[in-house]
């Protein structure tokens, strides 16, 4: 499961947007908004946020040991 409040962070920190980051990825917003409430995106989103967003470490964002299901 992603941390969807760190991606809702770096996305304000890079001055991006959701709607941005959503056609970046190659989705439409509800459904970026659909992925971000079930903390589920696929690999290939997964890639795209990384190189957008400036993640160094994408294991703290995209499986952080401290969220529970």
């Amino acid at each position: 499961m992603v941390d969807t409040a760190r991606i809702r962070g770096l996305i304000a920190e890079n001055n991006l947007s959701q709607v941005k980051v959503a056609k970046a990825i190659g989705i439409t917003p509800r459904t970026f908004y659909e992925k971000m409430k079930k903390g589920v995106f696929g690999s290939d989103e997964l890639e795209v946020m990384i190189d957008i967003l400036h993640i160094d470490d994408p294991n703290k964002v995209f499986f952080p040991k401290n969220l529970t299901s």
